[in-house]
């Protein structure tokens, strides 16, 4: 039986954001508790760990200033709620749902747990609907599907954020007008990049139609556990209750996996690779599982979490386990950011898993498909030949291969570089691409139809296709 409005004085441990209480009874796991600070603060936490007589507190505000002999806790009977309406959408929230906009509070029209709860795989719906970013290394090569999980692999220093940022106020479903929303939550960010995620959504008018929660590396680390679980709370309301297909956006989920890793520390439990629990998985996977699209129902949400990559490490655990739940990635590219590139998004590591189902006739253009592998093809081949170049020249290089050169340049600042003020639409991307194509000699274009070169590669006469 869980506990209500009892209240303990039996604080006997401080451990980091923990505190230990014992002599407690009926104390439930994910309670909400209430501690009250020697100076008569009143901070809220929640129950990590249960036992007969014992119970771990996280405490959200931190633990600076508690004093054990004199600070007491309330063991609520709740659990971590949030309240939510539909006026949510244009507003701006802290990482524990407080409004940092000079608002009201919400005036609930639904109280909902935080926690959730995955997707019926039974109950799931196949991710198919196109989503366009207006980014063409997205859009054209690593399309993204409503209700799928896409994440960014970053480094420190590369343009993330702005990428971020750039997708928020610029991806739309295409097709008939429906509604669609973005829940944007960052985790463990600068007061800088709080102010410029702020400045750029309200002069892009993005916020409109957008809902933003910032835990800021100067907040609790421990409110970074509610963070992402507030915004896909918010998410599953606007999607399932409201009918809206919403993208959410978590950033950084390295600074979300290090609070992890912080909290097991002062447990003091056994570590695992590189020092993080061996439950990150299954944590991961709570948050990311929570998103796709639900048969019957006609919203859905879709996922691209973004984290940075200790050391540009993509085997280090929290982008290998990402990996692992997710269904591809996008990698951004030190090497493309040197050059001047924007966004720096190398293709090559990159994957969608579910972008077939996506594209194509009837749903972005029926060449999409056949353009993505060439593009693919040759852009590798192109770096394959810049390797070899580096080694021994250009002296013993075909015609065709000095082609394929030129091609994987040129792919590099048309096709990937674009700027943070340019939308595209998949028309044009793949207008693009078959211009970047035409460089290559007809003969080279062995994974696309002929149908297709006939009818949409430039500059070529009427029968020229044997």
């Amino acid at each position: 039986m869980i506990s209500k409005n009892r209240e303990y004085a039996t604080v006997t441990k401080v451990s980091g954001p923990l505190i230990v209480v014992e002599g407690v009874s009926g104390v439930a796991y994910g309670e909400v508790t209430e501690i009250t600070m020697p100076s008569g603060e009143k901070r809220r936490g929640q129950v990590l760990e249960a036992r007969s007589n014992l119970a771990v507190v996280q405490v959200f505000g931190g633990t600076k200033d508690l004093d054990t002999d004199v600070t007491s806790i309330r063991f609520t009977g709740e659990t971590l709620k949030i309240s939510l309406s539909e006026e949510i959408l244009g507003r701006i929230l802290d990482g524990a749902a407080n409004p940092i906009d000079g608002g009201n509070p919400v005036i609930p029209e639904r109280v909902l747990d935080i926690h959730g709860y995955s997707i019926n795989p039974y109950a799931r719906e196949f991710p198919q609907d196109f989503i366009e970013t207006g980014i063409s290394t997205i859009d054209g090569m690593n399309t993204l599907v409503r209700g799928q999980k896409l994440p960014i692999f970053s480094g420190a220093g590369l343009p993330h954020n702005r990428l971020a940022a750039q997708i928020t106020k610029q991806a739309k479903v295409l097709g008939k007008e429906e509604e669609f929303a973005v829940v944007f939550a960052a985790m463990g960010i600068t007061h800088e990049e709080a102010n410029f995620f702020i400045k750029d959504f309200r002069d892009t008018g993005a916020l409109e139609r957008s809902v933003i929660f910032l835990n800021l590396a100067d907040d609790p680390v421990i409110e970074r556990f509610i963070t992402p679980r507030l915004a896909l709370t918010t998410a599953e309301f606007l999607a399932f209750e409201k009918e809206m297909h919403v993208l959410v956006i978590l950033t950084d989920m390295t600074n979300y996996c290090e609070a992890l890793r912080e909290i097991a520390a002062a447990r003091e439990e056994v570590p695992g690779r590189r020092g993080y629990p061996g439950y990150m998985y299954t944590d991961l996977a709570s948050i990311y599982e929570r998103a796709g699209r639900i048969k019957d129902k006609k919203g859905s949400i879709t996922q691209m979490p973004i984290l940075t990559m200790p050391d540009d490490d993509i085997t280090h655990p929290i982008p290998d386990l990402t990996g692992y739940i997710t269904e591809g990635q996008v990698v951004l590219s030190r090497d493309l950011h040197r050059k001047g590139i924007y966004p720096p998004i190398d293709v090559l590591p990159c994957l969608s898993r579910l972008m077939q189902g996506g594209i194509g006739k009837g749903r972005t253009r029926e060449d999409h498909p056949d353009v993505n592998d060439q593009l693919y093809s040759a852009y590798a081949e192109g770096r394959k030949l810049q390797s070899l170049v580096a080694v021994v020249g250009e002296e013993g290089l075909s015609d065709t291969d000095k082609k394929y050169l030129e091609f994987a340049d040129r792919f590099e600042s048309i096709f990937v570089n674009q700027g943070t003020g340019t939308r595209r639409s998949i028309e044009e991307t793949l207008a693009i691409a078959w211009d970047l194509l035409s460089m290559l000699p007809e003969s080279e274009l062995k994974r696309i139809d002929t149908e297709f070169i006939r009818k949409y590669r430039p500059h070529l006469k009427e029968g020229s296709i044997e």
